[in-house]
This record gives structure tokens, C-alpha cells and sequence, in this order.
């Protein structure tokens, strides 16, 4: 990803009045954690499972913080039991920022990822999350803005599934 949109990601988050940012890294958005850690203004809490991300995520939004949740695409899968016990059943509003591996649009696939990635979409469809494909940096601070507001309106998990420019 080039660090112009690993930029405006940070913008848009900002934008979107996020507090906490729970993750576990990965490779295709990565340019933006020293972003995130140089400015200052964002909890960044760094997990070792994606699962936990979205726990401690739900308790930090539970307690009244705007909450994001970084992770790639195969995470999803792993914090599926948490997104439905926790966030699902309590109205828990969590911005996952997904890393969409895998995809038609991803720049980097290869057969390791496209088997996995093939599954996001269906999975967040089961989940009955609400989601946005993001693909280039057209509107990225206001898609991001607006991902924010309608998980605080829902009160529910919404997702940003970024491929594309950002995998690169």
C-alpha cells in the first residue's frame, strides 16, 4: 500500500472519531501502525488473536470509546464465535478494518490467500454484518467516516474490506 493511502486511512479514522484501535498485524495495510503510533491520539492495543481484538475491542466500546479492529481476512474466521457471543448479541459498535486477502482485486494473490479470501464475503453475509468493499482511495476519509457513524447508529459490527491499491 502506499503510504499516501496508509495516510488517509489514519484521516479517515480520525474523521470517524475512533479512540482504540485493537489488531493483530498483518502485511497488506501495515504502512499504517507507525502512523498510528506516531500520532498520538489513538489507544493502539496490539493482540495476539484476532478473537481478542474483538473482545477487548467490545469492552473498550462497552465502556463508552469509539472502537476499530485491524486484522487480515483469515481473522475473521478466527474471531467469528467472539463477533457473535459478544458484539452480535450485546450491540456492540466495532469498525473492522479488514485486509482482504484473496480477493479479485487483490494485487498480491496467490493460492495461499485465494481459497481463504473467497470465503469473506459469505461469512460476513452469515454473520449479517454490514460491509463496503474498499478498493482505491476514491472517498476513502468519507467511507471511512460514514463506516464509523452507521456502526454507532446500528449499534451493531460493520466492515471495510480493503483489496485493491491497498495491497500492493
Amino acid at each position: 500500500m502506499e503510504q499516501e493511502l496508509a495516510q488517509r486511512i489514519v484521516s479517515g479514522l480520525h474523521d470517524a472519531g475512533i479512540d482504540v484501535i485493537t489488531y493483530l498485524p498483518e502485511t497488506r495495510l501495515s504502512q499504517m501502525l507507525p502512523l498510528l503510533r506516531d500520532d498520538g491520539s489513538f489507544k493502539l492495543i496490539a493482540v495476539s488473536s484476532e478473537a481478542e481484538a474483538v473482545t477487548i475491542g467490545a469492552g473498550a466500546a462497552l465502556g463508552g470509546k469509539q472502537v476499530a479492529v485491524y486484522m487480515e481476512c483469515t481473522g475473521l474466521y478466527v474471531s467469528c464465535y467472539s463477533i457473535l457471543s459478544i458484539a452480535k448479541r450485546f450491540g456492540v459498535p466495532l469498525l473492522l478494518l479488514i485486509a482482504h486477502l484473496g480477493s479479485f482485486a487483490d494485487q498480491r494473490n496467490n493460492s495461499v490467500y485465494a481459497v481463504s479470501g473467497a470465503y469473506v464475503t459469505p461469512i460476513l453475509d452469515a454473520l449479517e454484518i454490514q460491509y463496503r468493499l474498499v478498493e482505491s482511495g476514491q472517498n476513502l476519509e468519507t467511507c471511512i467516516k460514514d463506516a464509523g457513524r452507521h456502526t454507532q447508529a446500528l449499534k451493531l459490527p460493520v466492515a471495510l474490506l480493503f483489496s485493491g491499491d491497498f495491497t500492493r
